[in-house]
């Protein structure tokens, strides 16, 4: 089922069933009475990241707290994604861009890594949590994907399970065309890297072309940036192998 973009959405921790209630925390209060204007008996839809979407309806208990009634639920949960993304922070803007469009595009879990070039940091990964938040609210999804804490590139590799292929965007690959590349996977697990806005280092590529379960793949002819590129393999990855295909 299609996610009703003409209602407000809003993220909450409380379960969700018909007739249970979420008292609206002081964020969400401001959010709802004062940018919003809602009034009572107002509708929108709640989701939780595990009971699916419900409409809910606005009552104000006293003049500064907000309850949302749970009324029925318009869509059930889906299967979470299985996609983990890897990535190389980048600078404060084009890090949140990045990470929205991860969400959007069905990454299930968010990993950043630190690579030999990499011009970002996290700052806080609370931070990219709510960023995530917000763009499951905006998109119509219902499963919030997981962020991971920042390692070192090789300790992630270190740990890596080799059930689960890993396609890294090398920008060195002499090809063009990634598409013939992934056409021969097979694995039903499957893991995204991208590079900084450095790009990897040489020690790096030869360190990921060395292990059995990376593929490399080219993004095409063009030098991308490091959060166009992350879009573009995103696309590139779901339409071949992923869940638009």
């Amino acid at each position: 089922m299609r996610a009703n973009f003409r209602m407000q959405r809003l993220y909450i921790t409380s379960p969700l069933g018909a007739g249970l209630v979420h008292e609206a925390s002081a964020e969400q209060f401001n959010y709802l009475a004062n940018v919003l204007r809602l009034e009572a008996e107002a509708e929108l839809l709640v989701f939780n990241g595990r009971d699916g979407e419900w409409l809910a309806r606005v009552t104000y208990p006293t003049r500064k707290k907000i309850a949302l009634v749970a009324v029925e639920q318009v869509r059930p949960q889906p299967e979470a994604s299985d996609l983990s993304y890897l990535f190389a922070p980048l600078k404060v803007g084009r890090l949140d861009y990045l990470v929205q469009k991860a969400v959007e595009m069905g990454a299930g879990r968010l990993v950043p890594v630190m690579t030999q070039h990499v011009q970002g940091r996290i700052g806080s990964v609370e931070k990219i949590e709510a960023n995530v938040i917000e763009a499951a609210e905006q998109c119509g999804i219902l499963s919030i994907p997981t962020v991971a804490a920042p390692r070192k590139l090789a300790e992630v590799l270190a740990d890596w399970d080799g059930s689960r292929r890993l396609i890294f965007c090398d920008e060195g690959d002499a090809g063009q065309n990634p598409l013939p590349i992934l056409s021969r996977i097979t694995e039903r697990k499957i893991a995204l890297l991208v590079g900084p806005e450095g790009g990897f280092s040489e020690e790096e590529r030869r360190m990921l072309r060395a292990l059995p379960f990376v593929t490399a793949i080219p993004l095409g002819p063009r030098i991308l940036r490091a959060d166009t590129a992350a879009v573009a393999a995103m696309a590139v990855l779901q339409a071949a192998i992923g869940d638009w295909k």
